[in-house]
């Protein structure tokens, strides 16, 4: 397989993973499925990871999204 191919395939499947956490978050249904409130929320995110406080937001980002993980394996677990 050619490099172009190799590269445009890891593209598409992250962006598919990144699409499946939208849909994950609820963030489709919360939405109406607007894609412009989503592109806004993103793009407020995207605000706050480059101000002062980055770091630290990311970090509680990232805290959520474990924890969220981790519930979701957890309660696939015990069914």
């Amino acid at each position: 397989m050619r490099e172009w191919q190799v590269k445009r395939r890891e593209r598409t499947r992250q962006l598919i993973e990144l699409g499946g956490l939208v849909a994950k978050a609820k963030l489709v249904e919360l939405t109406d499925d607007d894609r412009a409130a989503l592109y806004g929320a993103f793009l407020t995110v995207a605000t706050k990871l480059r101000g002062i406080d980055g770091a630290q937001a990311l970090v509680l980002f990232r805290r959520r999204g474990k924890r969220a993980f981790e519930a979701e394996q957890d309660e696939a677990v015990s069914k």
